[in-house]
């Protein structure tokens, strides 16, 4: 630990935060802050919509399994980037991360639409992947520190949801830029990933509105820059009529303030304080990672090359998948508050992990038209959709304030590397052979992941519902009484 000061400090700053009822600025940091996952719809969406005009292209002329290298190349951008950032975010704050962070994204996206070869392709989709990693820690930490106990679990899920905003967002964009009759297929493409650039300069602007963590400022002594923006903010909840109880009568917390905690009591909390949480987070975060990123960067390659759907057309099929992710966190998070955690994970895990493998069946059979396995594939995803975003909020909440943002962004980078990086180019090989059996194998190995995730969640699940973050994780820098 490396104290900030020898003295002890009193604080009531994250028990005023918890008693807020909801309200504007609440709305504000989840628009501002949680867009970020629009913003990855709308990558990954733009990714697998393309992919038919990629391969199409009189420039790149992409095969199946370079698409699925580019989209490997964007998750390892994101394992690099989610670690990297995450770190500094812990120790320089969390507003100073999510600027850069988006800055990163809006040069790197900008600069994909003018990639002239799969070298230059591979090399942005990365660094583009490098700033969403980053955001994922950055804007995960302080959402999290910013939001009511008793709002948590619904919040986090629903805005991890909206990642299909933007899923439906790319799919809307790429029907209009990837039709023959109206762009050339290489220009349409190319301004299929300036919309992001485009929404991720609007995103800019909205975050100057948040302030930093209260949070974060308490733990590294900075308790006047806590309490005042604490104070600014109930200000504004009573000129709206909120009554608000006298903040002087809540229980305080003792710390003693550091500025910033060694890698070697990270890893000592993850890895034995915190051993069972952590296994528990890998397989949450592991098995989602596989299921997402092996099927949905290849939905389109499934639909052309199994379905023969032209490749223009492919944003239909997205918009009702997009839908049932959307609704999915929107309509079960509140259970996740009420019934709790570990039933309400454990459910949508098994749910969509035995679904898989039942419309796996079917598609190995040759039973189905394209229509109906969107269908399915929205049904399944109702669920997966909600495990997954149960997964971020599993990282996010059960470690310890001092390395969150780092625990967020080691759960997302393992998940990613372990579960995500090599499933796209997997299955894009698996395609590739034009055998359903061999598909259908791949499909049986992610509804595996997802029902052992079940089974590990019903075991070492953490009862977080409604409870105060320093209650679900006691902070490293508490004075015990």
């Amino acid at each position: 630990m490396q104290d900030a000061t020898n003295e002890i400090l009193e604080t009531r700053v994250p028990a005023r935060l918890d008693r807020l009822p909801w309200g504007r600025f609440h709305t504000l940091v989840a628009v501002a802050l949680g867009i970020t996952w629009v913003l990855d719809g709308l990558e990954v969406t733009l990714a697998g919509s393309i992919a038919g005009a990629l391969e199409a292209s009189p420039r790149l002329h992409f095969s199946a399994s370079d698409i699925g290298l580019a989209s490997s190349f964007y998750l390892t951008g994101a394992v690099i980037g989610a670690l990297g950032f995450g770190w500094m975010t812990d120790r320089l704050g969390r507003r100073l991360l999510f600027f850069i962070t988006l800055g990163l994204y809006l040069i790197s996206t900008t600069a994909t639409a003018f990639s002239w070869n799969l070298e230059s392709f591979c090399l942005f989709r990365m660094l583009t992947g490098a700033g969403i990693g980053g955001e994922y820690s950055a804007v995960n930490s302080t959402i999290q520190e910013m939001i009511p106990a008793r709002y948590r679990g619904w919040t986090d899920l629903a805005i991890n949801g909206s990642f299909w905003i933007g899923g439906a967002l790319g799919a809307a964009g790429s029907i209009v830029v990837l039709e023959p009759s109206r762009l050339d297929p290489d220009v349409g493409w190319r301004l299929a990933f300036l919309i992001g650039s485009a929404l991720g300069l609007v995103i800019f602007f909205l975050r100057t509105w948040i302030p930093e963590s209260p949070r974060w400022l308490v733990i590294h002594g900075r308790e006047a820059e806590a309490e005042k923006i604490v104070d600014e903010i109930e200000t504004k909840f009573r000129l709206r009529g909120a009554a608000l109880e006298d903040g002087s009568a809540l229980k305080p917390m003792r710390l003693r303030p550091r500025t910033h905690t060694p890698l070697g009591q990270v890893f000592q909390t993850l890895f034995v304080a915190f051993r069972g949480r952590t296994l528990l987070g890998l397989t949450l975060m592991i098995a989602q990672a596989f299921l997402y990123n092996a099927i949905f960067f290849t939905y389109a390659l499934v639909l052309t090359n199994f379905y023969h759907v032209p490749s223009y057309h492919v944003g239909w099929y997205i918009f009702p998948f997009a839908l049932g992710n959307v609704l999915g966190p929107l309509l079960l998070g509140p259970l996740f508050d009420s019934i709790g955690r570990k039933p309400m994970i454990a459910f949508t895990y098994a749910a969509s992990g035995l679904l898989l493998a039942g419309s796996g069946w079917l598609f190995v059979d040759d039973l189905l038209d394209a229509a109906e396995q969107t269908f399915i594939w929205t049904v399944i995803f109702f669920f997966a959709s909600a495990a997954a975003g149960a997964a971020y909020l599993t990282a996010s909440e059960i470690f310890p304030v001092e390395i969150r943002a780092l625990a967020i962004a080691f759960f997302y980078a393992a998940g990613t590397a372990i579960g995500g990086v090599g499933a796209p180019f997997l299955f894009g090989n698996l395609i590739e052979t034009g055998s359903r059996a061999s598909v259908f194998g791949g499909y049986l190995f992610g509804a595996g992941l997802m029902v052992l995730a079940a089974i590990v969640e019903m075991i070492w699940g953490v009862a977080a519902e409604r409870k105060p973050l320093e209650a679900v994780a006691r902070p490293l820098s508490l004075v015990q009484d």
